[in-house]
């Protein structure tokens, strides 16, 4: 239990450097990004730099025509000149966003992974049960303080298990029908005890539980993957 807990803590703080240092590499990136597309902008001002250019350079239009295309030019330059400065702001909200959606990203997949090595290691170490009870009476079975319903067939498969699991025993599924039908195991199908298993699992409902908590030992059979002095019947 103590190596349990201590990979799991190392794995977070596996977790927590990786996020750190993916978050930091993203940043970077597009800080890098976002200098680069801004000092390749043409300057907002350059359009009204060439108008005002074209003012001096002919000082000889005088004519109203040629007066109104020079104020024309000047206010396509001032135009252009808001327009991207709008640009730049919708450039720079977007890699703003970009950055947000990046760093999600990588703390949900780092999340993932951590989740999953965590997993791995429950299903390494097997399911840590504090107390089981059964209780014919309420038809119900608690594991560690959760109550599950069960059939009165379901109930019969888990009662065996855990009185086997009492004498330290592993039931092959023949063995188990022979005991809940009171016929020889000899005269039993294996087919029929591992039907048994399945139904009793589906009762329980969580497959990850189930399968951790009902153990299927190859070639032996089946058992109570949890310490037999924490099995109570009532």
């Amino acid at each position: 239990m103590d190596h349990l807990t201590a990979t799991a803590t190392e794995a977070r703080r596996s977790g927590s450097r990786v996020v750190i240092f993916g978050v930091a590499a993203i940043v970077v990136i597009l800080i890098v990004t976002a200098v680069f597309l801004f000092i390749t902008l043409p300057d907002a001002n350059a359009f009204n730099a060439r108008v005002e250019r074209i003012f001096i350079e002919n000082d000889a239009l005088t004519t109203d025509a040629e007066i109104k295309l020079l104020e024309i030019l000047a206010l396509s330059g001032t135009a252009f000149s808001e327009t991207l400065i709008s640009y730049r702001m919708v450039i720079f909200v977007l890699l703003v966003f970009a950055t947000a959606l990046l760093i999600s990203s990588l703390v949900f997949l780092v999340m993932l992974v951590v989740l999953n090595r965590r997993m791995a290691q429950i299903e390494r170490a097997g399911i840590q049960v504090s107390s089981l009870l059964i209780s014919r009476e309420e038809k119900t079975v608690y594991l560690n303080d959760m109550g599950f319903k069960l059939t009165d067939a379901a109930m019969e498969t888990l009662a065996v298990l855990a009185e086997a699991r009492m004498d330290d025993d592993v039931l092959s599924g023949a063995e188990i029908e022979g005991v809940i039908s009171g016929r020889s195991a000899a005269d039993c199908d294996e087919a029929a005890g591992a039907t048994r298993i399945k139904r009793l699992r589906d009762a329980l409902g969580n497959q990850m539980v189930t399968e951790l908590l009902v153990k299927n030992i190859a070639r032996k059979g089946y058992v109570l993957a949890i310490d037999k002095d924490v099995i109570k019947v009532a």
